[in-house]
């Protein structure tokens, strides 16, 4: 009965008006047009390898080899941690806002490097400034949309802010369907990083971390502002006294280091704390099992995957296709998370992913001739898991991401996890192209879908249930 009215209690907390909706949305705008060129970033290697492998859009550029294609598609993520972990040292100090802008910095040099390049040593460099730039926006981003969102429209508005990834990602592969020309491409989508800038300049500061400041007159106000004007005994009464509770335990001296009021433990001591390391060690797992089910591995090669398949197909179109599945999936994710919860979300999506995973393994291998039914059926079910994957597993982890841990840690598990997913997806992709040529393409199929089961199982003893649960609240369960 307890936990039952604490719930209830949460629900009806904060009673603000429609514009508080659209105040914390027009505040997010940032984070989603962060969000359209982290999809950019992540679809540039996709795009080139693919036009590389195409002797009409070589552009004074060799097709790759297997080794550099498997480089120049995964150093991207090799070098996020890095980016992940410039973004720890300089949050506290800088702020959301600020580490946000800067971030853009290496994505417009990455950009204009593209257009010019002449070898693969500069799209290894290229790859490597998008890395940065991708890490460096996951825990200033995450941390941000956490602290300024209402617990009942956290889940919604980050969903939200996840589909602008598939939307950039969309964007980049229509651009490149439309024109065949991936230079000309790159330099259209330079405008992304550009406009994001504008965007963050009015974007409004964390109420959190101006608290942590000192700067409580200024956090009020911006509270305000980001749950519509209402009156301020409705603001300070409620909402802003438990802010200001929650943050009373963090101090910021001048190194940025973080202490609890008794001066025990730093920030990166609070990672040994069960309420950081339990949440942290699920999370490492949830983006394990999201990124190998999503097929993040097969990214960079997709052109190559969908020609193997056989459908007579468009392939730049059908490429194009799938990111708007993926993008349908993400809308679809946001009336959905709150109704279903994040639990059913992730067993239904990471189960159809398995299953169809693993039907395309078994039909693969021993459908020996292949004809235009059999290659339609692999293909249908390839972007099945496509759809799937976007409106549950994977916007579900970066929901997760933005949550669960408590604020003494947050900035920087947010960027350590951020950092990790991120790592995860460079062996995945890294290390692909020898493990098809070592069990057969269509047999890493079976084998990622056999996984995914057991991912299943895993969540079903050890994922909460964190829909409309106060970050508080959600603190407490991992004690």
């Amino acid at each position: 009965m307890t936990d039952l009215k604490k719930e209830m209690e949460s629900n009806i907390k904060y009673k603000y008006s429609l514009k508080s909706i659209f105040a914390q949305s027009l505040a997010l705008a940032g984070p989603c047009f962060i969000q359209i060129g982290i999809g950019i970033e992540l679809t540039c290697s996709t795009i080139i390898i693919g036009a590389l492998a195409n002797d009409k859009n070589k552009n004074g550029l060799q097709p790759l080899t297997d080794e550099q294609a498997s480089w120049f598609g995964s150093l991207l993520f090799l070098f996020t941690p890095l980016g992940s972990a410039l973004s720890s040292l300089t949050l506290n100090r800088f702020g959301h806002k600020t580490c946000m802008i800067i971030t853009n910095i290496p994505f417009i040099v990455s950009q204009i490097m593209f257009f010019y390049a002449n070898s693969i040593e500069t799209l290894y460099a290229c790859s490597m400034l998008m890395g940065l730039s991708v890490g460096y926006s996951g825990g200033p981003s995450s941390s941000y949309i956490g602290e300024v969102c209402e617990p009942k429209l956290r889940g919604a508005l980050m969903s939200a802010t996840n589909v602008f990834y598939y939307v950039g990602s969309l964007l980049f592969t229509l651009i490149y369907a439309i024109t065949l020309e991936w230079r000309l491409t790159v330099l259209i989508g330079m405008s992304i990083p550009i406009a994001t800038v504008v965007v963050l300049f009015m974007t409004p500061q964390s109420p959190m971390w101006l608290l942590t400041k000192g700067e409580s007159l200024k956090a009020q106000r911006t509270l305000g502002k980001l749950r519509g004007w209402p009156s301020q005994e409705t603001c300070s009464s409620k909402e802003f006294k438990e802010m200001i509770a929650y943050t009373s335990s963090v101090v910021y001296d001048e190194d940025d280091n973080e202490t609890d009021q008794n001066g025990e433990t730093s920030s990166w001591g609070q990672l040994l704390r069960p309420e950081v390391y339990r949440p942290f060690r699920l999370l490492v797992v949830y983006i394990f099992f999201a990124n190998l089910l999503s097929g993040i591995q097969y990214g960079p090669y997709l052109v190559s995957v969908f020609t193997e398949f056989g459908a007579p197909v468009n392939v730049e179109f059908t490429l194009a296709f799938s990111v708007f599945l993926s993008t349908i999936g993400g809308i679809i994710t946001i009336f959905l998370i709150s109704k279903l919860g994040k639990r059913f979300l992730t067993f239904s999506t990471l189960s159809i992913c398995s299953i169809c995973y693993i039907l395309i393994g078994l039909i693969g291998v021993y459908t020996t001739n292949s004809n235009p039914t059999t290659s339609w059926l692999i293909l249908i079910l390839f972007l099945t898991t496509t759809f799937m994957s976007s409106l549950g597993i994977m916007p579900i982890a970066w929901v997760l991401l933005t949550e669960i841990f408590p604020m003494k840690s947050r900035n920087i598990t947010c960027s350590a996890g951020s950092a990790i997913g991120y790592l995860i997806a460079f062996f995945l992709i890294k290390y692909y192209l020898e493990l098809s040529n070592l069990v057969n393409f269509y047999n890493t199929f079976t084998l990622f879908g056999i996984s995914g089961l057991f991912g299943t199982v895993y969540f079903y003893f050890y994922l909460p249930e964190t829909e409309n649960k106060t970050l508080q609240e959600i603190s407490e369960f991992f004690k």
